[in-house]
């Protein structure tokens, strides 16, 4: 009788360990298509609920030409280029996604992180930068520059087509 109580609990013990894999390779299964649905998933955006996505600038003759503005509010620069057109350039590096600050001595941008630097219209002038600096869409009002902050356009170079003239 011995015998066949032995035999009786090591079934016992091998389907109880069975029913623990079975149970550790659901877990196994279930945490694998939490992580796939957590990386497909969209991202949520920020609340705009403090920020508007227009930001009005100000009036044109505010800006002098060959100037460059910046607004921390709405994250962009506001260029007014020689022939008296304006960008509104991203402030994110197009390399890293570093803030470039705009140094007025030098007459250009310049990234902090690794050197890269832009002109007033944005341009690469010294890489690592891939591309032109970003640009949000500028309209004219009623002579208020007004920006789309909530819009950002990518681009490779400067185009003559790119600037908004009063």
């Amino acid at each position: 009788m011995t015998a066949q109580s032995g035999n009786h609990e090591s079934t016992t013990r091998r389907s109880f360990l069975g029913k623990i894999w079975l149970w550790l390779g659901g877990v196994a299964i279930a945490e694998g298509a939490w992580i796939s649905t957590a990386i497909l998933r969209p991202r949520r955006q920020p609340a705009t609920a403090d920020r508007d996505e227009i930001v009005v600038a100000g009036p044109v003759d505010r800006f002098e030409v060959g100037t460059v503005t910046a607004f921390p509010t709405g994250r962009f620069y506001l260029s007014r280029i020689e022939d008296g057109g304006f960008l509104a350039l991203s402030r994110r590096c197009t390399h890293l996604g570093c803030t470039v600050p705009w140094s007025a001595e030098e007459g250009r941008f310049i990234c902090p992180c690794h050197a890269s630097s832009f002109d007033l219209k944005g341009e690469v002038l010294s890489p690592p930068a891939p591309r032109a600096l970003d640009l949000h869409p500028v309209r004219i009002e009623n002579g208020v520059v007004k920006v789309d902050t909530g819009t950002t356009v990518s681009r490779l170079a400067f185009a003559p087509s790119q600037v908004v003239r009063p």
